[in-house]
């Protein structure tokens, strides 16, 4: 999947993606500072907004292929069950109710299947936007900072969930995040965001810990004692 010499005036703000390509089947990390774009390029690749100018070749993906979740999910007056499988209603798709089942479940949220959706906490409707997104096994799934305000067991649940499905049936993640600690755990490729231009691209060892870019490098030292406490552990470990 390509972004070609893509633009987007939003106010005072430009968009000009000249390059970038994201592996199919990988798990990608768009970080930067806030402003830098990443929230307007993904409504571009979902199809939410339009460019002024280029174009995405989403090859060999379709925009049918492709869903969005977003750190304040748009919920239906409804309960949670039934917000769980429009996904499956507007494509006519039966539910399998075991699939349903084991992912409340697994999100602790089983009991709540009949209750009105609206009335869950914050974290409880990220956990409910996020597995709806995966109820009809898109090919892509674009996570906006989805997972900003659950608790770090949550996290490392859906963190987890991602891991598992990459091993045994794997698509495309983009997660936008600010949290580098779980960019690096999920993350196979990395892209670096600022002033709407996309200034690094690389792997880990390329973006977080081994930057080239002089903004890259300020970015990262200003988060580095979290991040490197996090990494240092991750060897002590292994």
């Amino acid at each position: 999947m390509k972004i070609i010499s893509l633009q987007k005036q939003l106010g005072d703000f430009s968009l000009k993606i000249d390059n970038l390509e994201f592996e199919i089947g990988a798990v990608h990390g768009l970080i930067g500072p806030n402003g830098s774009g990443k929230s307007t390029l993904a409504k571009i690749i979902v199809g939410t907004t339009e460019p002024d100018f280029g174009k995405i070749n989403l090859a060999p993906l379709s925009q049918n292929d492709i869903t969005m979740t977003s750190q304040k999910p748009y919920l239906l007056h409804d309960t949670v069950y039934n917000n769980l499988i429009y996904p499956l209603k507007i494509r006519k798709i039966k539910p399998d109710e075991s699939e349903i089942n084991s992912l409340l479940d697994k999100c602790g949220m089983l009991d709540k299947k009949k209750q009105y959706a609206r009335s869950l906490s914050s974290g409880e409707q990220q956990k409910l936007s996020f597995i709806r997104a995966m109820i009809f096994k898109p090919k892509l799934i674009i996570i906006d900072e989805t997972l900003s305000n659950l608790d770090p067991d949550s996290v490392e649940l859906f963190e987890n969930i991602i891991l598992d499905k990459q091993k045994n049936d794997p698509i495309t993640w983009i997660s936008i995040s600010h949290q580098l600690v779980h960019i690096s755990k999920i993350c196979d490729k990395i892209h670096f965001l600022s002033d709407g231009q996309n200034i690094q691209s690389g792997t880990i060892n390329d973006v977080l810990l081994n930057p080239s870019n002089e903004i890259v490098k300020k970015y990262m030292s200003s988060t580095e004692i979290s991040f490197n406490m996090y990494n240092s552990n991750k060897k002590e470990k292994q």
